[in-house]
């Protein structure tokens, strides 16, 4: 990324950094012995207690290894190698662990290891690197997401964001075979999960015997027809990380396809990502954890594009993460989120819970984004 983006906006970039660090620095301390999803009345939860195999489990660690980065003070490495022993739970019930194995562990194991050496983190690492290698169809040529009957044939477009902790595996143990397996994913999703307009499939039912796609499933986007813009994000920022391990071209080409529809649509509703880009108007649905990871992933994009590329990608993560800064976020000692106005998924009706809530996800990549920002080149995928 150029750095005329970080010089017109440093005095920006350097007041959000120390407000989040004002917070969280206190927050690292206060939830230590949490894993926290979200907050009620301001307080965090604690999915440790509920639900140690839950997906999003890996995001407080990877956070408080990104604050320490940043920060250098200590007790975010704590709070950090804390969470990561939590997490040891998870390992005692193999059947509920899944395709997210990547979002759990390598955020946080992999970080771990990879800022401290620490052999256990590094053992942890590679036991979910070899968890999400053995989900891979070989017939097919995908990662199955999830583990419940029906799904045998289904791949989504989240598992982008995971394949990271195979090209880690295999740079590790010098052995491409879980780099050939995240690659065989990769393409797949290139062909069956990406549209030509840049925009995406979330779930894909494959033919568990070839590589034909038989349905496509909405999803947590409002139909099968639609851009779930979480979705999205984890498309154009998967994309380019699988770009960065591997060098393949395609891989860019189709992060800049992505992104270009996640810029061109997200200007349209001032930086402000609504849920799914293609849903009806009314009434509006934000989900601010999209807007936040589509700007880690335009971030990296700017870095190896033409500079009137870059500044078009560049130029839209900070107008993202500036008004995420402006109307999504919660400095205040009374919560203990930042980011607000989460989304799980696309509310079709009016029981679906999850709508407009705060998720450590946005917390996550908000801070990821703003240490890039601040010049810090450590890529925690």
């Amino acid at each position: 990324m150029s750095q005329k983006w970080i010089e017109q906006n440093k005095p920006w970039i350097d007041s959000t950094w120390e407000k989040l660090d004002k917070k969280l620095s206190a927050v690292a301390v206060k939830s230590r012995e949490k894993i926290p999803y979200t907050t009620k009345d301001g307080v965090h939860d604690n999915m440790i207690e509920t639900r140690p195999e839950w997906w999003t489990n890996g995001f407080w660690g990877g956070m408080m290894w990104l604050m320490y980065l940043g920060s250098g003070k200590e007790e975010y490495k704590k709070t950090a190698q804390n969470a990561e022993k939590l997490m040891d739970a998870a390992f005692k019930n193999f059947k509920v662990l899944h395709h997210d194995v990547g979002f759990m562990w390598h955020i946080m194991s992999g970080a771990s290891y990879r800022i401290t050496g620490d052999t256990e983190s590094y053992n942890r690492n590679l036991y979910a690197a070899a968890m999400l290698a053995s989900r891979y169809n070989i017939d097919g040529q995908y990662i199955r997401a999830w583990n419940v009957e029906g799904s045998e044939g289904w791949s989504i477009i989240d598992s982008m964001m995971n394949i990271p902790l195979l090209y880690w595996a295999s740079e590790e143990i010098g052995d491409d075979r879980f780099k050939r397996i995240a690659m065989k994913h990769a393409d797949m999703a290139i062909r069956d999960h990406i549209r030509p307009d840049g925009s995406v499939n979330h779930i894909v039912e494959h033919d568990t015997e070839t590589d034909a796609v038989i349905k496509i499933h909405g999803g947590q986007g409002y139909d099968e027809t639609s851009c779930w813009t979480r979705g999205l994000a984890w498309a154009l920022y998967g994309a380019v990380l699988s770009y960065i391990h591997t060098g393949k071209k395609d891989y860019l080409d189709a992060a800049v396809k992505t992104a270009s529809y996640f810029v061109v649509n997200c200007a349209a509703t001032d930086y402000l990502t609504v849920v799914d880009f293609k849903a009806p108007p009314e009434p509006v649905y934000y989900d601010s954890t999209a807007g936040v990871i589509a700007a880690c992933g335009l971030l990296e994009i700017a870095k190896y594009v033409s500079e009137a590329e870059a500044g078009v990608f560049a130029g839209a993560a900070v107008s993202i993460l500036k008004a995420t800064d402006r109307e999504f976020c919660n400095y205040s000692d009374s919560e203990d989120s930042i980011v607000q106005m989460g989304t799980e998924r696309y509310p079709v009706n009016e029981t679906i819970p999850g709508v407009h809530i705060p998720i450590i996800y946005g917390d996550f990549f908000f801070v990821e984004a703003m240490l890039k920002l601040k010049g810090n080149g450590f890529l925690i995928w």
